[in-house]
């Protein structure tokens, strides 16, 4: 019925691609105001984005009973781009240019954006790539014809496209941590294309209960090294969010902290309720830091909160010596006053999270269906959200 309308649609790719270059766009998301809390479209000013119940906007018969600017184009949100079609063919009808979200917010949740950063010396590519739904980061180094893949979520075919491009072929993959907010797509991709998949043995369990992983995995502890054509990628455990969280230092003049240090806050050590045993390995993997690191390192995460942290070509990262004045967790030289701080910080989480844990750690298994459901949202790994 759809097709035979000639529903107007843009992709994921394209809306963001307009969003980014500044063109004035109105987003009409018809989703629930508690679906839409958990994460909506951005970057869009408050001014152009309106949340109209579906059911409530098609009875409108005019848009004067609305805040849409009939003279701005239209993009029309919905879960997962089918209430949003019927209800941009009545924007249309009412006098609007609307076009609806092919996909939906399940399509912009998983779409995954490549950004080109400063090269270390050894390397040929260093690639952010933007999950923006959720604020994810991950990463392509290329070297010589071979590529580490760092990050990767359940899809990783933005990553295996990125390597292409490169002309790298994938010779490893690895995470930084075991995530709490995503479903991992580095085991998985890994066995797929029969290379190693690098993670540090302390996470290889379920931190509730200790239980054991399922994973096939190259264990990897700090000091320890992953080759990469003409580079060496460099291990670091960095605990505190997790028991085997590591940053992966490329050169010494690039760091991928994983959800150690982030632009605005660092990793919040609550999400297994070893809150005193997680802050204080939290504590001494920042003082470390602090005393080894070079303040021109730059620091490239795993995660972003929002707009204000990204650089003016839109890459998220920043000089570690800039965080050491900037990020208020970096500033503190008490411990006591450090862990008040974090005790101070900590909320409750998703309860998914416990879940994604045990998937990450091979010990479930969900359908693509339940993954996306578990996924909602945008990450909520930073202390005090930052």
């Amino acid at each position: 019925m759809f097709d035979q309308l000639n529903v107007p649609e843009t992709s994921t790719q394209e809306l963001a691609q307009a969003l980014e270059s500044g063109e004035r766009i109105q987003v009409v998301d018809v989703r629930a105001p508690m679906h839409v809390a958990t994460g909506r479209i951005e970057p869009v000013p408050y001014e152009r984005f309106h949340n109209i119940v579906g059911s409530q906007l098609i009875n409108c018969q005019s848009l004067e009973s609305t805040a849409i600017d009939r003279d701005i184009p239209v993009a029309v949100v919905c879960g997962n781009g089918n209430d949003s079609r019927v209800l941009a063919l009545h924007l249309n009808r009412l006098g609007c240019e609307a076009r609806s979200l092919r996909g939906g917010m399940a399509a912009w949740m998983m779409l995954t954006l490549p950004r080109q950063l400063d090269t270390p010396p050894s390397v040929d590519r260093l690639i952010q790539l933007d999950r923006v739904g959720k604020g994810a980061l991950g990463y392509l180094v290329a070297s010589d014809g071979e590529a580490l893949i760092v990050d990767p979520p359940r899809d990783a075919g933005a990553y295996v496209k990125a390597a292409e491009e490169a002309g790298a072929r994938i010779v490893a993959v690895a995470d930084t941590h075991v995530h709490a907010d995503y479903i991992s797509g580095a085991p998985a991709l890994a066995t797929r294309i029969g290379v190693p998949y690098y993670l540090h043995p302390a996470d290889a369990v379920y931190p509730y209960d200790r239980t054991p992983g399922r994973l096939e995995f190259q264990p990897l502890e700090d000091g320890g090294t992953i080759s990469v054509g003409g580079a060496t990628v460099r291990a670091i455990h960095t605990p505190g969010h997790t028991e085997g969280s590591v940053t992966y230092l490329i050169d010494d003049s690039a760091a991928l902290t994983g959800d150690f240090v982030f632009i605005g806050s660092v990793g919040r050590p609550d999400l297994a309720g070893k809150v005193s045993e997680w802050t204080a390995q939290l504590w001494d993997s920042l003082e470390a830091a602090k005393r080894e690191w070079s303040p021109d390192v730059m620091i490239y995460p795993a995660h972003y909160n929002d707009e204000a942290e990204r650089r003016a070509d839109r890459s998220v990262g920043s000089p570690f010596g800039a965080l050491l004045e900037e990020n208020e967790a970096l500033r503190f030289s008490d411990r006591q006053k450090f862990v008040a701080w974090v005790e101070g910080k900590t909320a409750s989480f998703p309860d998914a999270y416990r879940k994604i844990k045990a998937v990450n750690v091979g010990l479930l298994s969900v359908g693509e269906r339940e993954a996306a459901t578990l996924e909602v949202g945008r990450n909520e790994c930073a202390l005090g959200g930052g």
